[in-house]
C-alpha cells in the first residue's frame, strides 16, 4: 500500500491538464507503467488512485452482494466516472471534464495526500473545508481514536 505525504497547490490548462508536482511524482513511481484512477469523493471532490489501489478497491467492491438494492446503488454512484489517467512525457495528466464539472474545479486545485489516496479539490472548496475545523480538535480526535485499542506510547513505536 502506498503512504503519500503532502499537499500541493496546482493549476489546470485551458485544456484541462494538470502538472503532477516533483514532491508527488517522486511517490508515484508506479504511474507511469501501471497508471493512475481518477474517480469521484465522497464530499465534492474528486480522488486518485494508483492502479493497484483502485484494482483493490473494486476487488472489495465484488465481494459485496449484488443482490441488495443499496449495494447495487452504492457501487453504480461509487464507479461513476471512474476514469484512467495516463501521464503524458511533460508529466502532465488530463482531468476528465464531467469529474470537473462534478468538483467545481477550474483552474486553481489541491491536491490532499491522505494514506493511499491523493484528493483533488478546488482550492476554493478546500480552503472552505480546511476552515471548518473543529473547535475543539482534541475531541473529535478522542471521539475517532479513543477506542482505537491501543495505548498513546503504542502509537508512537
Amino acid at each position: 500500500m502506498s503512504n503519500f505525504l503532502g499537499e500541493f497547490d496546482c493549476k489546470l490548462d485551458a485544456k484541462g491538464r494538470m502538472m503532477i508536482p516533483v514532491g508527488l511524482k517522486k511517490q508515484l513511481p508506479e504511474a507511469v507503467s501501471e497508471g493512475l484512477v481518477i474517480n469521484r469523493g465522497f464530499e465534492k471532490h474528486l480522488v486518485i488512485y494508483t492502479r493497484n489501489e483502485w484494482d483493490k478497491i473494486v476487488e472489495d467492491l465484488s465481494k459485496l452482494n449484488s443482490y441488495e438494492k443499496k449495494t447495487r446503488e452504492f457501487i453504480r454512484y461509487f464507479t461513476r466516472g471512474a476514469s484512467e489517467l495516463t501521464l503524458d512525457g511533460a508529466g502532465r495528466v488530463l482531468l476528465p471534464k464531467p469529474l470537473l464539472e462534478y468538483a467545481g474545479i477550474n483552474a486553481d486545485v489541491v491536491l490532499a495526500c491522505q494514506f493511499n489516496k491523493i484528493e483533488v479539490w478546488s482550492q476554493e472548496a478546500y480552503e472552505a473545508q480546511m476552515d471548518d475545523e473543529p473547535e475543539n480538535f482534541a475531541n473529535l480526535a478522542e471521539e475517532v481514536m479513543g477506542n482505537a485499542g491501543r495505548r498513546n506510547d503504542e502509537q508512537l513505536s
